[in-house]
């Protein structure tokens, strides 16, 4: 999967945004914990971050998490092009930052939830268009609705992360052979 350095970049935000928010918890709580996302994603061209930017990016972040969790393509596609449909962009080419030329599609003065919309957005159409869906999973372990993009050759990614869903469910599984087996 040849993504350019932009869109797994996009992609990793996307996934980070959709993730902020788990069971319970909301780690986009309050405009300081949003300013800590904007600045830890290396989001450019972002002034103050206000509350109105915070209930537009929680707000945007469910319509992402409803794409990823979509029943199949065709649903993705419709859901995908709603929030496209709905957001500015201008595509232009730009380095910044130490980063090769690359692409950014939020139009000039877009809001936060716009300019991130934009990028993220166009990101996982590509995703869609280079017929890749079944690569937006939702982590497999038991009570982790945590999203990831599956980056591995053969499709065979199941959890979130293999340091800690993979790793806890790997040794459940241990156990259990270990209990059978006495």
């Amino acid at each position: 999967m040849p993504f350019s350095h932009d869109m797994v970049h996009a992609l990793g935000t996307v996934v980070d945004l959709i993730n902020t928010v788990s069971g319970d918890r909301d780690r986009l709580a309050g405009v300081e914990d949003l300013q800590d996302f904007v600045r830890r994603r290396l989001i450019s061209g972002i002034g103050t971050v206000t509350e109105r930017d915070l209930e537009e990016v929680r707000a945007l972040r469910e319509v992402f998490r409803s794409v990823f969790t979509a029943p199949d393509r065709a649903t993705a596609v419709r859901l995908l092009n709603g929030l496209l449909a709905r957001t500015r962009i201008t595509p232009s080419l730009t380095e910044h930052d130490g980063q090769p030329l690359h692409l950014h599609y939020f139009a000039p003065g877009a809001s936060l939830a716009e300019h991130i919309a934009a990028d993220c957005g166009i990101a996982l159409a590509q995703v869609l268009v280079q017929d890749e869906w079944e690569r937006l999973r939702t982590c497999g372990a038991p009570g982790c609705s945590n999203v990831f993009v599956d980056e591995s050759r053969n499709r065979s990614r199941v959890y979130c992360d293999s340091r800690t869903c993979g790793n806890r469910m790997h040794v459940a599984a241990y156990r259990a052979r270990r209990r059978c087996a006495s």
